[in-house]
C-alpha cells in the first residue's frame, strides 16, 4: 500500500458518462486561473462493474467483489479520498470504507445536506435497488424531512427509461422521460426532487423544472470533494 497523496480518487464507470459529468463539474467547481491551481484526480473508470441496482434487488451477481478491488486500486494510486459517482454503488458504503485508506464521501449524506429547511416534500429520484437500499430515506429521516418515492407502477418505470436511455446514449428520449416525471411532482405539491442516480442530472439538462428545486446528486458529490481538497491545500501542490 501507498501512503496516501494529496489527490482526489473517483471510482467511475457506473456509467462512463455519469463520471464525465462528474468530472467536468469538479472541474467547473475548483477555483483556479491556471493548470496549476486545478485539484490532482485519479479518476478509475470501470465499466464492467456488475449492475448495482439488479444485485441489491436479487436480480444479478454481486458487485462488491469488484467495488472492493477498484478501492484497492485507488488505495494504491495514494488517494486521500474517494468519490463515487454512482448512487446505487452505495448499498454497499460500509463495506467499501472498510477497504479504504481514505475516506470515502457519502452521495446521500451530500444531497441531503442541501435542502433548504423549509422544504415541503422531497421527492427521490432513483434506480429501485437504491430506493429499496433505503439509504436516502434513512438519510431525509434523520434530519427530519418529509419524503416520498415515486408510484411503482407509473412513475418509477419513468425513472427506469430515463436511466436506461442516457445510458444508452438517448439524451433527448431521457429527458421525455425525466419531464413527465417533473410534471407529476408538481400536480402533487412535490417542491423538491432529488436526483438520486448520476444518469439523471444529464437528462434534466434538458428539461423545464420551474417551480421545483432540483438536487443534482452529482453536482453535490462533486462540491463535497472539492470543499475537502481546498481544505486539505490541495490545490496548492
Amino acid at each position: 500500500m501507498h501512503a496516501h497523496t494529496n489527490c482526489i480518487g473517483v471510482l467511475g464507470g457506473m456509467g462512463p458518462a455519469a463520471t464525465v459529468d462528474f468530472m467536468s463539474k469538479l472541474v467547473s467547481l475548483t477555483p483556479a486561473s491556471c493548470d496549476q491551481d486545478h485539484l490532482p484526480v485519479v479518476v478509475a473508470n470501470l465499466p464492467r462493474i456488475p449492475d448495482r441496482s439488479a444485485a441489491i434487488l436479487g436480480c444479478g451477481p454481486t458487485p462488491l467483489p469488484v467495488l472492493r478491488q477498484s478501492i484497492q486500486l485507488l488505495n494504491e494510486a495514494g488517494a486521500g479520498v474517494i468519490a463515487i459517482p454512482c448512487n446505487s454503488s452505495h448499498h454497499w458504503y460500509a463495506e467499501l470504507c472498510e477497504v479504504s485508506l481514505a475516506p470515502i464521501i457519502h452521495i446521500a449524506q451530500a444531497c441531503v445536506r442541501r435542502l433548504p429547511a423549509g422544504t415541503r416534500e422531497t421527492l427521490v429520484l432513483a434506480t429501485r435497488g437504491t430506493l429499496a437500499s433505503g439509504f436516502y430515506q434513512r438519510e431525509l429521516d434523520g434530519r427530519g424531512f418529509r419524503w416520498s418515492v415515486p408510484d411503482s407502477t407509473t412513475e418509477q418505470p419513468l425513472v427506469d427509461d430515463c436511466i436506461r436511455q442516457i445510458k444508452c446514449g438517448d439524451r433527448a428520449a431521457g429527458s421525455a422521460s425525466l419531464q413527465a416525471l417533473f410534471d407529476r411532482a408538481r400536480e402533487r405539491g412535490i417542491d423538491t426532487a432529488i436526483l438520486g442516480c448520476t444518469e439523471l442530472p444529464l437528462a434534466a439538462t434538458g428539461t423545464e423544472s420551474a417551480g421545483l428545486l432540483l438536487i443534482d446528486s452529482t453536482l453535490e458529490l462533486a462540491r463535497s470533494v472539492v470543499d475537502f481538497g481546498l481544505r486539505c491545500g490541495w490545490n496548492h501542490g
